[in-house]
């Protein structure tokens, strides 16, 4: 069981400039205290065959994190040109927000991104060389969510056992022993544009 859920991830400026940053909030609810900060990573992925041309464009931590229902927002830098391929700069791209806990990746959640010139001349007959103050994108608001079982740090209180004469405790397995590595997706989470 997931300690965290996302409810909402709001792109707040979407459609926007290929060079402008992301910007957009996070609403995701806690059922349980964490001791530590929850880890967000936002990723661009321009050539899937090739993961050594991803681009980490900004992480944060988020904490304390209380009971309920809560929200941030994260501003990402836009990728660097530099690192993108000529011949994956325009079309379909992926952007993808992480978020872990103690270096366990819980939930990661993903979104087409559309990158094309900014007038229907340059869409038609794109120029040799890429003109990146030109290039608008768009994020696709049907993301593809994955959750992954991690070992959280809440542990149910120990109930001891009893026997004749004396009263003696036995371990319990925590909820974070029960717990293990299969990752599902699902895709409850809205984007709004």
């Amino acid at each position: 069981m997931s300690l965290i859920t996302i409810r909402n991830v709001e792109f707040i400026n979407n459609p926007a400039r290929f060079l402008d940053p992301y910007r957009f909030r996070v609403t995701f609810e806690c059922i349980a205290p964490l001791k530590e900060d929850l880890e967000w990573r936002l990723i661009y992925v321009s050539s899937p065959g090739d993961v050594d041309l991803d681009q980490e464009l900004d992480d944060c931590l988020v904490g304390p994190i209380p009971v309920g229902v809560n929200s941030f927002e994260f501003e990402g830098l836009a990728p660097n040109p530099d690192k993108i391929p000529t011949e994956d700069v325009l079309g379909v791209a992926a952007l993808i927000l992480t978020g872990s806990y103690r270096d366990q990746e819980f939930v990661r959640v993903g979104y087409y991104q559309n990158t094309e010139y900014d007038n229907d001349e340059m869409k038609e007959n794109p120029p040799q060389k890429i003109m990146f103050d030109r290039l608008v994108r768009d994020i696709n608001n049907k993301p593809r969510v994955t959750r992954f079982q991690i070992k959280w740090d809440v542990s149910p209180p120990s109930r001891g056992i009893a026997t004749a004469g004396a009263a003696t405790s036995a371990p319990v397995p925590s909820a974070d022993d029960l717990e293990d590595d299969h990752a599902t997706a699902d895709s409850d989470v809205k984007m709004d544009s």
